[in-house]
């Protein structure tokens, strides 16, 4: 049996990985992979707590924010996608859309 404490050590370094990938990067396509990642850190979370303490909760709610995150990558890309296209980068220092 594999003490909770590993799953949540796995977690935080997954999770600060893609922080540190939002906060290094550039890329919008890379910034959205660390997001994916700190989303992955939760899930792990979730899943290794739900184990801990027999409850299927926590499983339930990692299929329903796998379901948002296909979601929210599907919508991404077509933000991505648009904004290549209107720019040609996709570079996040270029972009100053929201700017006055």
């Amino acid at each position: 049996m594999i003490p909770v404490s590993y799953y949540l050590m796995l977690s935080a370094i997954v999770f600060f990985t893609g922080v540190a990938g939002v906060l290094i990067r550039r890329n919008i396509i890379a910034i959205l992979l660390s997001v994916e990642l700190m989303l992955n850190a939760t899930n792990i979370n979730f899943v290794a707590f739900s184990d801990h303490f027999q409850d299927l909760g926590g499983q339930v709610f990692v299929f329903f924010a796998l379901t948002v995150a296909a979601a929210e990558v599907a919508v991404g890309l077509a933000i991505i996608i648009a904004l290549h296209r209107s720019k040609a980068t996709i570079n996040v220092e270029e972009f100053n859309l929201l700017k006055w």
